[in-house]
C-alpha cells in the first residue's frame, strides 16, 4: 500500500497565504520595534548635538569654515566651575556633579545596608511570621512615586534640620531599597540548597551559614542589582526639590544644601536665557552617559557572574 502524496505546502515550504502572513506579523514586530526605540534615540541624539557642543566647544554653525572653527578644545570649565550667574555666558555645573556623587555615595549606605538585609530575611527566612509584612511594605515602597519620597524626607529631615544634601540622599537610599531588597532575594534563591545544606552540617549556625557561604556566591548579582539602582535614582529631580534644595557653589557638607545634575538640569531647561537651557542640556547628556555607564557595567557583572 502506497502513502499518502503529502500537500503542496509540506513538499515546498509555506502556502503563500501563510507567508504573507508571517511577513506581516514579522513586519508588525519591527515597526513597534522602532516605536519604542525611536523616541529614545532622537532624544539621545538632540543631547549629543546640543550637550556635546557645551562640553567641548563645539560651534556647528561654523562648519563650513572647517574642522578647527568648529572643535575649540575640551571645555575645562564644564567640569571645574559653578554655573555663571543667570544670563551669564561661561560656568560649569562642578558644584552639580560632585553634589550628585556625594549624594549616590550617602544613599547607596542605606539602600545597601536596608535593602541587602530585607532581601535576606525575605530569601532564607520564608516560613517567618513578619515575612508577609516585609513583603508588602517592599512592594509599597516600589510603586511609591519619587515626589513622595521626597515629601516623607522633608518631614523627617527638612523640617527639623533644615535642607542638606545629607535629606536629598536620605530620599535616594529610600527609593533604591525596594529594588535591591527584590534583587538580593531573587540572587539568593538561585544559590543551591546544597550549598546551605553543606554549612548546616558542619555545624554551623544558619545566620553564618547566609553571611560566610551564601552572601558571597550571590555577591556578583547583588552589586549588579545595586548598580541597577543606582542608574534608577541618579537622574531623579523632585525628591531633590523637596530636601537638598540646591547650591550654586561648591559643597562638601552634607548638612547644608546641595546641588545635583538633576536639579541643575531642571533650572537650566526652565530658565529663559538660551546659554542656561545650553549647559542643561550639557548636564543631560553627561547624566545619560553615566546612567549608561553603569546599565553597561550591572550587565557585564552579571554576565560574568
Amino acid at each position: 500500500m502506497s502513502a499518502a502524496t503529502p500537500p503542496a505546502a509540506g513538499r515546498h515550504g509555506l502556502s503563500p497565504a501563510r507567508r504573507a502572513r508571517n511577513l506581516l506579523m514579522g513586519g508588525l514586530i519591527l515597526l513597534s520595534t522602532l516605536l519604542v526605540v525611536a523616541p529614545l534615540i532622537l532624544i539621545f541624539l538632540y543631547l549629543l548635538r546640543e550637550g556635546f557642543g557645551a562640553m567641548f566647544n563645539l560651534d556647528f554653525a561654523r562648519a563650513r569654515e572647517g574642522l578647527g572653527a568648529v572643535f575649540s578644545g575640551a571645555n575645562l570649565d564644564f567640569f571645574t566651575k559653578t554655573p555663571a550667574p543667570e544670563g551669564e555666558t561661561g560656568g560649569g555645573l562642578a558644584n552639580a556633579i560632585l553634589g550628585s556623587i556625594q549624594m549616590l555615595a550617602m544613599a547607596s549606605v542605606i539602600g545597601v545596608l536596608v535593602g541587602v538585609a530585607g532581601g535576606i530575611f525575605l530569601a532564607e527566612y520564608p516560613r517567618h511570621p513578619l515575612m508577609p509584612t516585609i513583603r508588602m511594605v517592599s512592594d509599597v515602597l516600589a510603586g511609591i512615586p519619587a515626589i513622595v519620597m521626597g515629601l516623607v524626607a522633608y518631614g523627617l529631615i527638612v523640617l527639623q534640620f533644615g535642607f542638606s544634601g545629607l535629606a536629598g540622599a536620605v530620599a535616594l537610599g529610600f527609593l533604591m531599597i525596594p529594588i535591591v531588597v527584590r534583587t538580593t532575594e531573587e540572587v539568593l534563591k538561585l544559590v543551591p540548597q546544597t550549598v546551605r545544606e553543606a554549612g548546616l552540617a558542619l555545624g554551623l549556625p544558619k545566620w553564618l551559614v547566609t553571611l560566610r557561604i551564601v552572601l558571597p556566591a550571590a555577591a556578583g548579582g547583588i552589586v549588579t542589582g545595586v548598580m541597577l539602582a543606582l542608574a534608577r535614582v541618579a537622574g531623579e529631580a523632585a525628591p531633590l526639590l523637596f530636601t537638598a534644595f540646591g547650591n550654586s557653589a561648591i559643597n562638601l557638607d552634607p548638612t547644608k544644601p546641595m546641588s545635583a545634575l538633576p536639579l541643575e538640569i531642571y533650572r537650566g531647561a526652565t530658565s529663559a536665557y538660551d546659554e542656561n537651557q545650553r549647559l542643561a542640556k550639557a548636564g543631560a547628556l553627561l547624566l545619560i552617559i553615566l546612567i549608561f555607564v553603569t546599565s553597561l557595567l550591572a550587565r557585564r557583572a552579571s554576565r560574568r557572574k
